[in-house]
């Protein structure tokens, strides 16, 4: 992985931390996700006619990638309806990466060094040990592993789709531009299904965050996805994943939160994997 490359991703993992720092205020979880997903869309609308289209072969992809992400949001919503943000988040993020690394070898044929394969274990980890050791309140409950897996699935399926569909679609600035329109056109219409046109109210309140969470969030997966054109997917999805240290950073100097000896163990599990990723 080039270094240029290497550091985008970990801009993309900083802005990941800082626009789940922002939805921890205020709004309800799926007010939130929704407002992100409008937000990203009033950012992509504007710049569409400025980016190259995408390849004609990658719009299956595309909206199949925009399905992917509507699920992530809503299984995200429901772990988080029955776990802390500290437990199920990281087990959301963090499972991920496995089975990205799983299909790569399997299916896709992608062969990686013992060290990079290290670093994806690594990091992996020290996520784990945050989800199952890294809060006061101990274990989650089966229905909270059970929606955070599957957020991880979800997570795991557009990662994959989105390394793909990037590629193929010869642009990823098109394709992730087209995709979050897909994004939040689905989550209309999920919200409208789900709660009817009290959504407009959601939509109102809060902006100024709403802004700020999905310029971040869109920033974050913009870069990612182009990473994805420049390096191993895996490797790519799973330096990602410091989010979580840069989370654990701010909980503690920012946020004020109690980070215990586990919290400080698996961010160093991460720093280390981040390393490896570079030998």
């Amino acid at each position: 992985m080039e270094i240029s490359v290497f550091l985008a991703v970990l801009a993309a993992a900083l802005l990941h931390a800082g626009w789940n720092s922002v939805v921890k205020v205020g709004l309800d979880r799926y007010s939130t996700v929704l407002l992100l997903a409008c937000v990203q869309a009033l950012i992509a609308l504007p710049l569409l006619p400025f980016v190259p289209a995408p390849a004609m072969a990658s719009w299956g992809w595309i909206g199949i990638s925009a399905l992917l992400h509507i699920g992530y949001k809503i299984f995200l919503v429901k772990a988080y309806d029955y776990a802390d943000l500290s437990q199920a988040y990281p087990i959301a993020r963090g499972v991920a990466p496995f089975l990205v690394l799983l299909f790569s070898f399997v299916y896709l044929g992608i062969g990686f060094t013992w060290s990079e394969t290290l670093s994806v274990l690594a990091i992996c980890g020290g996520i784990l040990v945050l989800a199952l050791k890294g809060s006061d309140t101990g274990r989650i409950s089966g229905r909270a592993l059970l929606f955070s897996l599957a957020t991880a699935g979800f997570t795991a399926s557009y990662t994959l789709v989105d390394g793909l569909g990037a590629r193929i679609a010869g642009t990823a600035s098109g394709y992730i531009l087209w995709m979050v329109v897909g994004d939040a056109a689905g989550m209309i219409l999920h919200a409208i299904w789900r709660r009817g046109f009290v959504v407009n109210y959601s939509l109102r309140t809060s902006w100024k965050l709403g802004l700020s969470a999905g310029a971040m969030s869109l920033g974050s997966y913009w870069i990612a996805v182009w990473a994805f054109t420049m390096a191993p997917i895996a490797l790519v999805a799973a330096l990602r994943e410091t989010s979580i240290l840069f989370a654990t950073i701010i909980a503690a100097t920012v946020i004020g939160e109690r980070v215990n000896g586990w919290r400080w163990l698996a961010a160093v599990c991460i720093v280390c994997g981040v390393i490896l990723v570079k030998l």
